[in-house]
């Protein structure tokens, strides 16, 4: 058995991931692009991790390489590697400043941003010249921020496994459209409709906005489905008089109330409710600027907290 103390790895870290690029983005050609190096190279380097572990880690079938049952367990193994490397030197880059040049926020569309903006207000004279990325993000792409380490602090619809959240407030949904649209005149005196109703009419989507989406959330059973990066655009569309959307009541409230916009309830499923969740990646990582803009975050939300009485109970 080798001693730890003088044991030496016979992989890199590059190698591993290079092997978690050509998993991820579906093959060498597009991992090669997306790294900016040669194909050959990155069949240099699984070859050459391969044949020093003598495991066979991939194995391509048809023009994909896929992984074998002993590449999925390395390479599950292997992010947890290359987070603890990256989670390592960022502790050493925060551990020499002492306050960050760059605090990174990323914010799921859903959530309302009149509950943003007092806190970027009051944090503002605080913040010692730090610059503040803000970036909107939605559904996937808002949990590739998470998972990659992308953003400092991260306010999210839900919350990722392996990490943790502090409720911030609730965010009702709700399927509008226009009101002479179909389904309005079926929702006439607010009959509940059926929901198969829904499936011949055109679905406004908003777009995942991560690179790798998946379609995992949400109501999708409609064939013809337009997709807007923003919700704005979906409402315009809406005003238009094309399709159906799911959106924030605080989005829609006021159309709704000058008769702009009809809401419509559907059988089993009237509104949506999701909770939005204040998310920090690297908690052991925070500098005191994203401290501080978590911890206004938090004294500006708009959720009801246990008491101690009621958590007692």
């Amino acid at each position: 058995m080798n001693n730890s103390k003088t044991y030496r790895p016979k992989t890199t870290l590059e190698q591993w991931r290079i092997l978690q690029a050509v998993v991820d983005f579906g093959g060498y050609a597009q991992a090669a692009h997306a790294l900016s190096k040669s194909q050959s190279s990155l069949n240099h380097a699984v070859s050459k991790l391969q044949s020093m572990l003598g495991v066979q880690l991939l194995e391509v079938i048809g023009r994909k390489a896929v992984l074998t049952q002993a590449g999925e367990v390395m390479l599950r193994r292997s992010r947890n590697l290359t987070a603890n490397v990256e989670a390592l030197e960022l502790l050493a880059v925060n551990i020499h400043q002492d306050w960050e040049p760059e605090i990174t926020l990323t914010v799921d569309l859903a959530f309302p941003r009149d509950a943003l903006y007092p806190v970027l207000k009051s944090f503002l004279p605080e913040s010692r010249g730090s610059r503040v990325k803000i970036k909107d993000t939605v559904l996937t792409g808002t949990d590739d921020a998470i998972t990659s380490h992308e953003a400092d602090l991260v306010i999210h619809m839900s919350v990722p496994k392996g990490h943790l959240g502090e409720p911030l407030c609730h965010i009702e949904f709700v399927l509008v459209c226009h009101p002479e649209h179909e389904l309005a005149k079926l929702s006439e005196n607010n009959a509940l409709i059926d929901p198969s109703a829904l499936e011949q009419q055109l679905q406004l989507v908003i777009a995942d906005s991560s690179d790798t989406p998946e379609e995992k959330e949400g109501w999708l059973k409609s064939e013809n489905r337009w997709t807007v990066s923003q919700f704005d655009t979906a409402i315009d569309l809406l005003l238009e008089n094309i399709g159906f959307c799911w959106l924030p009541m605080h989005k829609v409230e006021q159309l709704i109330h000058t008769k702009k916009l009809k809401r419509v309830k559907v059988k089993g499923s009237e509104f949506k409710q999701l909770t939005a969740f204040l998310i920090c990646p690297t908690p052991d990582d925070k500098g005191p600027g994203t401290t501080l803009l978590e911890n206004l975050i938090l004294q500006h939300r708009r959720i009801a907290l246990p008491s101690a009485k009621d958590m007692s109970r």
